[in-house]
């Protein structure tokens, strides 16, 4: 029997339960759910008989105060993901896995400010202060006015920030915050439900913006409650290869810009540096382009970024022939074999098949599948794409080859790049110095590709 005024809460969905039970109710997750007291968090609404309520103070849409300004790190990646800057009051979550360089990008984010006369603080719960000096003059960075603390302890963090006036704060992670108003543990749902939310409303009341560092699972989503992330004004996801030196900072969620916005950097010794031209780097070197590779021209947010497709199709080995991908997504790869195969008659039956976004970069807009499509024709077929030619669209159960947004952007990255073809969808606007080659049929992809095949007929 649970304690009067005591509940149980699933540490990996969030939801609460009155009793105990070998598995959560809500995800199913077993052995998850955790006896936690009800208490009342800190400035809760109390009510009592006999108390008038105030009602509400409604206002127009109009407003006569400016715009809330933006802070300008100095890290332009970093501020074009946000929208321009960090607002001003809002409250931003940045996730990632271990060891990816969150604490690096935000502590170079909080030295710039600083150099440009922001009031910034970055309080970490996992790093003694000696620690975060260290990195600092690894970096470069020791010169920076930046105020630092080790403290996981809410009341205290919270105290510290109304005495000082600060423009950014960051909290290094919002896992090791606990707070004295509960009694479960640091890293809980319940602590970090709290914890955020004490966090936010102190951004919103004393205007500074607050960026909180989150964990992610292994199935790399943000670790804790939903709920947080809705409190936060953004979501950030920093993502990356440890073999491969580029970082994604990409927005998931933000309300004061656009989402799926991204930003590229590059871990060197000296921290992350920027990435202005992200479209050579995910390039290969240039040369021959050996068959089973394909140019893909995407757009990242409002950024076109060319990148490569690499294919393998080779004989299988054993009885079930094998399907791995790495960068795109497994079931939109199965997809288009399959209409490879029933609308263009190719076999991959008895073949393994291999896929790959070269660079480490993560793909997921459909305009992609032409180009996974002519990577995996041109492997079968042994027929090299011509070198100065990209290649996008997307593809219909049918076998149709359908338009995609943002043509004449992708167009125009791929000619600054040296590229002078394109394979896309018929009614493509030209764009110039780029020479247009409709396909509106995966067949046709096919042919064409199977025209420039080696001649395979014994001499």
């Amino acid at each position: 029997m649970a304690r009067d005024g005591a509940i149980f809460i699933c540490q990996g969905c969030g939801a609460a339960q009155t009793k105990w039970s070998g598995q959560c109710p809500a995800c199913g997750v077993w052995n998850s759910l955790v006896e936690e007291s009800v208490s009342r968090p800190p400035g809760a609404l109390t009510t009592s008989r006999g108390t008038k309520a105030r009602g509400l103070a409604f206002e127009t849409l109009q407003s006569a105060s400016p715009p809330a300004s933006r802070l300008i790190t100095g890290l332009e990646e970093f501020d074009r993901v946000c929208g321009g800057g960090v607002a001003q009051g809002s409250a931003i979550l940045i996730a990632g896995d271990p060891g990816v360089g969150k604490s690096t990008l935000l502590l170079q984010v909080c030295a710039n400010a600083a150099m440009a006369g922001a009031a910034c603080a970055y309080i970490s719960g996992e790093e003694a202060v000696e620690q975060i000096r260290a990195r600092a003059a690894r970096l470069g960075l020791s010169e920076a006015p930046v105020r630092l603390a080790a403290e996981t302890a809410l009341r205290d963090i919270v105290d510290g920030l109304k005495r000082e006036p600060l423009d950014l704060v960051v909290i290094d992670s919002i896992q090791t915050l606990w707070s004295d108003a509960h009694e479960a543990g640091p890293g809980s749902v319940t602590q970090v439900r709290a914890c955020a939310g004490e966090l936010v409303r102190l951004a919103k009341r004393r205007g500074c913006s607050v960026i909180l560092v989150g964990h992610v699972t292994k199935d790399g989503q943000v670790a804790g409650p939903r709920v947080v992330e809705h409190m936060v004004d953004a979501v950030l996801s920093f993502e990356g290869e440890r073999s491969y030196p580029f970082r994604i900072l990409r927005g998931v969620k933000n309300r004061f810009g656009p989402t799926d916005e991204i930003g590229v950097f590059e871990m060197g010794d000296r921290g992350l540096a920027e990435v202005r031209n992200p479209s050579a780097l995910f390039l290969g070197e240039n040369g021959e382009r050996a068959a089973g590779a394909a140019v893909f021209a995407g757009v990242e947010g409002s950024r076109p970024v060319l990148m490569e497709f690499q294919a393998l199709v080779a004989p299988s080995a054993y009885g079930t022939p094998r399907r791995a991908v790495v960068g795109w997504d497994a079931g939109r790869l199965a997809m288009i074999l399959a209409v490879l195969e029933a609308r263009c008659g190719l076999g991959f039956g008895t073949r393994d098949v291999y896929l790959n976004v070269a660079g480490g970069l993560k793909v997921s807009e459909p305009a992609a599948d032409l180009a996974a499509a002519a990577a995996l024709v041109s492997s079968a077929l042994e027929a090299a794409l011509p070198q100065d030619c990209v290649v996008f669209g997307e593809i219909g159960l049918a076998g149709d080859v359908r338009a995609v947004s943002r043509a004449e952007s992708r167009l125009k990255e791929a000619a600054k790049l040296g590229f002078s073809r394109a394979l896309a969808p018929v009614g493509t606007t030209e764009a110039a110095g780029m020479r247009l080659d409709g396909v509106s049929r995966l067949a046709e992809l096919v042919r064409l590709l199977g025209d420039s095949a080696p001649d395979r007929s014994p001499a």
